[in-house]
């Protein structure tokens, strides 16, 4: 089949470059350049080598051709197969201007840049940066996460909504050392603070630090229920689970800072990400983890397991009646299957088992916001 026949003759607009007349053109296609044969019958040939393309490089923009200078003759064109005829009758020569067959070419190569930049972006941030955190979390320096803790303790807690009955805390406090007490060498200063408010949630800090919020507080029976959170809640600051997902959550910038112990750019990093500290969404392996080596605390400690299941058990069930309020579920997700698998390993168990509080001590821990000096509870 023979190519079809190459049009030679172009139909444009000429500009003079002294005035703002534009005249039509008759534009004929050489070997070496363009012959221009305006309306006034005034003919003038451009040499290719001398012929500046400056519009013309997008689909369905007018081509615009200038040559001389420092106010240049003009010509516009609109006819769209105008630069693949000046290609295909002198390639050589025409190497300067836009090529339309390559500008396909060229968008397909944008798409494939552009899709895998995607592609990796998303890899690298679903499975990179996880496995990157998990591989550094170990080497961040304990100092680092203690001065972070604090950080966003102080923005997330402020003092005026921490509840501060001192006899409460200190039998909050009498829990944590039973807890801990058998742990060799404790990483950190452990302490619980206890937030006047009625959301029902809980959260590790890193650094040592546990935030229970009195509406937690005050769907808890017994003193066995409250350990077991604070064991769970132990354990993810002991297996560092927040500040891995604190890392994750963040930029190169703060795992760079969590390793040199940079603390003051580490915590402009996080105190962005620590904003959704309390909604954190921890994986399966952290709280099945969080699960097994908190019952082991409390086994150790000589208190009964049973209590992190009543308690599981009472969260999942106001949780099906009263979901808006129950920010503890959201991340903690619970399912039968967990349940189960407490259950399996609160059976380990053999006991005895010491009573924590008796009745009237703990009703008196609960009332630790209450003994604010007559200050009014946040509702």
């Amino acid at each position: 089949m023979n190519p079809s026949p190459l049009p030679m003759e172009w139909r444009g607009y000429y500009l003079d470059g002294q005035t703002a007349h534009r005249q039509t053109a008759i534009i004929l296609l050489t070997g070496s350049g363009l012959k221009v044969t305006t309306e006034r019958e005034k003919t003038f040939f451009w040499p290719y080598r001398e012929i500046r393309q400056t519009q013309g490089f997008y689909p369905g923009e007018q081509i615009r051709l200038e040559w001389g200078g420092p106010d240049p003759q003009i010509l516009l064109i609109s006819e769209e197969g105008f630069l693949n005829a000046l290609h295909r009758l002198a390639p050589d020569q025409a190497a300067h201007f836009n090529d339309p067959t390559r500008r396909k070419r060229r968008l397909k190569l944008a798409f494939l840049a552009a899709l895998f930049t995607v592609v990796f972006s998303l890899t690298f941030y679903f499975w990179g940066i996880p496995a990157l955190a998990s591989m550094l979390t170990p080497h961040v320096p304990f100092s680092w996460e203690e001065r972070m803790g604090e950080a966003i303790v102080d923005q997330w807690v402020p003092p005026e909504s921490r509840c501060r009955g001192e006899s409460q805390s200190a039998l909050i406090e009498d829990l944590v050392k039973k807890l801990t007490g058998s742990l060799p060498d404790a990483p950190y200063r452990f302490r619980v603070i206890v937030v006047d408010h009625p959301l029902v949630n809980a959260f590790a800090v890193p650094g040592g630090t546990t935030v229970i919020f009195r509406g937690l507080l005050e769907r808890m029976q017994t003193a066995e229920e409250l350990a077991a959170v604070l064991a769970h809640e132990l354990q993810h600051n002991l297996r560092r689970h927040a500040t891995r997902s604190i890392l994750q959550d963040t930029s190169m910038g703060l795992l760079l800072s969590a390793l040199t112990g940079d603390s003051t750019g580490g915590i402009a990093f996080g105190l962005q990400s620590a904003k959704t500290l309390g909604l954190m969404h921890y994986s399966r392996q952290n709280e099945e983890e969080a699960d097994r080596e908190g019952m082991r605390m409390l086994i150790d400690a000589g208190i009964d397991p049973k209590g992190m299941i009543t308690f599981f058990e009472m969260i999942k069930k106001e949780g099906m009646e009263m979901p808006a309020a129950l920010k503890y579920l959201s991340s903690h997700p619970l399912t039968e299957e967990r349940i189960e698998r407490l259950k399996s390993l609160a059976k380990e168990a053999q006991g005895p088992f010491v009573h924590l509080l008796p009745d009237d001590r703990w009703e008196e821990l609960l009332h630790i916001c209450q003994s604010q000096a007559g200050q009014p509870s946040i509702e």
